[in-house]
């Protein structure tokens, strides 16, 4: 078991991050935080317009930022963007601060998923499979890094998983502050 005060859920864009923790953080009684939601309303534009407006190294700035404040406080279920784990500061207070789910999904389901999904702007140009192709080569190693349970989210749907999820979180993680 992983003490800690929050529960974090990272993985690739479609694996039900923001689904699945709104369903969770009600069964848990804890507050829900979907991070790129908050950004959005900070900064009073949506990702895909920050992405062309500022880059994407100044919203991963953003997002790191904004982590870091999430996680100082407690009894929250965080639903990260697909590319928070890119920064190792995230990945180092995740790991601090928080019991961490891997929601893993294949490209497949990815593509499945997000195949009428045009708020995605690392997907708004080019092949959308090699794309999450390219972005899985890179990224699924740091979600394996920074995770303390890995859950297989390809083929289930959003209360399925929510209730299997619920149930392993509940054997697997304590709330309570971390040393």
């Amino acid at each position: 078991m992983n003490p800690a005060p929050n529960l974090v859920l990272v993985g690739p864009m479609g694996a039900g991050k923001s689904s699945i923790g709104k369903r969770l953080s009600t069964r848990l009684g804890l507050e829900f935080v979907d991070a790129d939601q908050l950004i959005e309303q900070r900064a009073g534009a949506r990702v895909p317009m920050l992405f062309e407006l500022e880059g994407e190294p100044a919203f991963r700035a953003r997002e790191e930022s904004l982590l870091g404040e999430l996680l100082q406080g407690q009894e929250r279920v965080i639903a990260t963007g697909g590319g928070a784990v890119l920064s190792a500061a995230s990945r180092e207070r995740m790991r601090r601060r928080a019991f961490v789910v891997y929601l893993k999904l294949g490209v497949d389901g990815q593509l499945q998923r997000l195949a009428r999904d045009s708020n995605r702007p690392l997907l708004a140009g080019g092949d959308r499979r090699q794309t999450l192709q390219a972005l899985a080569r890179v990224r699924n190693p740091l979600y394996e890094e920074v995770a303390d349970m890995v859950f297989a989210a390809d083929g289930l749907a959003v209360g399925a998983a929510t209730s299997r999820l619920h149930e392993l979180v509940q054997s697997q993680w304590r709330r309570e502050a971390a040393a």
